[in-house]
């Protein structure tokens, strides 16, 4: 409870004052870099697969804001001028060795690439998996935190030398310290970064635009009737049928009627040396849209025989012999008849 007259404590006052001094000196960068690993999380997570949007989206949260982060965790000053480089040793070993702002955006990008396949091997061992958005809101916690942690480092080193975004005086640094040597070093990183993300994105973008595709997946079903994925019978009974479940995926931008082939195929050092199909049926489906056809097939095969049956897709008739070189997408699993039960003896 504050005195009479309403006079507020000067302790309080001060506590006060100092927090607010904190947020006023909080590196504008680095909370700019926390606000949108936040938006590109919502992004990609609430945006429908295949769109530009989640693309775009998607391309920062993973290939810059967490080297961002860890850059400026690993280097919270900025770079050293020619007079601050004569200062004394002690003063050196002191406050930590800055970077440019070409080499910490390269940093940056090649962190980030560097961060990718970790945060990949650490989510797959882990019941979350490689779903999207694990690896959404990984790369945003990641993000974050280390962008904390920056925000940390610089606010215990000097305000005169710690790293800040100020374009213009950035301008005004890289005009009056760089030599012509730093200059050339400077302008080649920031093409080599310039062409890397030019590239990746062509190599993302340009599939998408080249034209549709199809996608054939198999299944089978569990004992709930739920589909699964690798769990159809490998032994049959001779005469018993096998039943695959599988799912076409129309995304080639207009309606198609596909043509199912399946097929049993007998293989000698890993060459098809007979062909016989099972089942032959025609398959519409809607673009955009996926379809499921049930099947059950009888495996033509002699008891004691491994055969591999092949489901191959095509987007028409096929001529000749169907066989996977020719078919859009194709599937495939073995299947092994087994020797009839001897009949007990009486």
């Amino acid at each position: 409870m504050y005195p009479i007259g309403g006079v507020v404590p000067m302790s309080l006052r001060t506590d006060t004052q100092t927090r607010l001094g904190t947020v006023r000196q909080y590196p504008s960068d680095l909370a700019t870099i926390s606000v949108l690993a936040v938006i590109t999380y919502l992004v990609v997570t609430s945006v429908a697969e295949g769109s530009v949007l989640r693309l775009l989206a998607t391309l920062p949260l993973v290939l810059f804001l967490p080297g961002y982060a860890l850059v400026s965790t690993l280097f919270p000053a900025h770079e050293r001028t020619a007079q601050e480089t004569t200062v004394t040793a002690p003063d050196i070993e002191t406050y930590p060795r800055g970077i440019d702002l070409a080499e910490r955006l390269g940093l940056s990008f090649a962190l980030s690439i560097g961060i990718a396949p970790v945060v990949a091997l650490v989510l797959a061992v882990t019941e979350w998996g490689l779903a999207t958005d694990p690896i959404a809101a990984t790369f945003a916690v990641l993000t974050i935190g280390l962008a904390q942690l920056g925000a940390i480092r610089r606010l215990r080193i000097p305000e005169a030398k710690r790293f800040s975004v100020a374009p213009l005086a950035a301008l005004s640094r890289f005009r009056r310290d760089e030599t012509a040597a730093g200059t050339v070093t400077s302008a080649i990183l920031a093409v080599a970064i310039v062409a890397a993300i030019g590239a990746l994105l062509v190599g993302l973008i340009a599939p998408l635009s080249a034209g549709g595709f199809t996608q054939l997946a198999l299944y089978s079903q569990g004992d709930g009737g739920e589909l699964v994925a690798g769990e159809l019978e490998d032994e049959l009974e001779p005469g018993e049928p096998v039943s695959p479940t599988i799912e076409i995926d129309n995304q080639e931008g207009s309606d198609e009627t596909y043509t199912v082939v399946v097929q049993q195929q007998v293989l000698e050092n890993g060459a098809v040396t007979e062909r016989a199909a099972l089942e032959t049926r025609a398959v519409s489906v809607a673009d955009g849209e996926q379809e499921l056809e049930e099947f059950d097939v009888v495996p033509a095969a002699e008891p004691g025989e491994t055969v591999r049956i092949a489901v191959l897709l095509y987007d028409e008739e096929p001529s000749g012999v169907p066989t996977a070189e020719d078919a859009v997408a194709d599937t495939n699993f073995w299947v092994t008849v087994t020797e009839p039960a001897a009949e007990e003896d009486n």
